[in-house]
């Protein structure tokens, strides 16, 4: 325990410094939220009120994984992307025959994050994308039931890559290569995502009630404006350059950082919320009785984890 607390006091100070930036903010906005949906009834209010539970619970485990170790903290994001797999598998209506590809996906899962944790990017970057994207669709025919075939194995390859593949990118952040002149490593580039994700969820929404008149997509998601979505973009773009010491970047790029985590959030919301509307559900999942699953409450985070990984790649040293 001693040995865990001094890897704590380890921890670079630009750690310390965000994450309570970042507690604070959390309890200020889950304050004003609260309050704002005992005033309003709006069905908004209390998907944010949801969004913020989920984040407190990303901040908390972020910060309990910085107490126990790397090991700990690939493996909760291994069994996050378990249950976030498990919830659209399970509203997709698939076949019976089926259930033999639906097992290898789950069976993957360790060998993916242990990938990650090993920082084997070879292995890592192409297992899923291409050894599975082989082996899943033998696994598809092989039983003798062809029919519907073609829906059931795009389902399922979207899905593993949504969510194992995904995340399994976030994961990857832990043991992402020393970068030099960069202090504060690699659990700085893990809750840059995470912070400039969960903000630009807050922004975006708050925005949008502000000044929001034009709607972007109203068949798939009718809250979504214009307004909200450009004001959330400018402000995560600028809070990416301001937080840019948790990274190596430099100011351009962390400015294109910010832009991209914007973005790709906005996006993954999006795709999900389409998805929800096509196979006619409230929600992926009833993990939290009358809240929903993991994948309606960190939906952005699918996309943010994949982009923002593939940008520090590209400029490490």
């Amino acid at each position: 325990m001693l040995k865990n607390f001094s890897f704590v006091l380890n921890q670079p100070k630009e750690i310390f410094f965000v994450l309570e930036i970042v507690v604070l903010s959390l309890a200020f906005f889950t304050a004003f939220f609260f309050i704002w949906s005992l005033i309003s009834n709006k069905k908004e209010l209390k998907v944010m009120n949801l969004k913020m539970r989920s984040w407190w619970i990303m901040v908390l485990l972020f910060m309990f994984f910085m107490l126990v170790s790397k090991k700990m903290a690939i493996t909760g994001i291994a069994f996050m992307s378990f249950i976030a797999l498990r919830e659209i598998l399970s509203s997709l209506n698939l076949r019976q025959s089926d259930r033999q590809t639906t097992f290898c996906c789950f069976a993957a899962i360790p060998l993916q994050f242990w990938a990650a944790y090993a920082g084997f990017y070879g292995f890592f970057i192409i297992f899923i994308p291409v050894i599975m994207f082989i082996v899943l669709p033998i696994t598809n025919f092989t039983h003798g039931d062809i029919k519907d075939i073609t829906r059931s194995v795009a389902l399922i390859q979207w899905s593993f890559m949504l969510t194992v593949f995904s995340f399994s990118h976030l994961a990857f952040l832990f043991s992402f290569p020393p970068q030099s002149g960069f202090s504060a490593g690699n659990y700085g580039l893990v809750l840059y995502v995470l912070f400039l994700t969960q903000f630009n969820d807050i922004l975006q929404f708050l925005w949008g009630k502000s000044i929001g008149k034009h709607k972007i997509l109203p068949s798939v998601s009718p809250n979504k404006t214009w307004e909200g979505f450009l004001g959330g973009f400018i402000c995560t773009t600028a809070l990416g350059y301001f937080f840019r010491f948790l990274t190596f970047f430099t100011p351009v790029q962390a400015i294109i950082s910010g832009a991209v985590i914007s973005f790709a959030g906005f996006t993954g919301d999006l795709n999900v919320s389409a998805v929800k509307r096509d196979i006619g559900v409230k929600d992926m999942g009833n993990l939290i009785p009358g809240h929903g699953g993991i994948m309606d409450r960190i939906d952005s985070l699918s996309y943010t984890s994949l982009a923002f990984f593939h940008l520090a790649w590209y400029w490490r040293t």
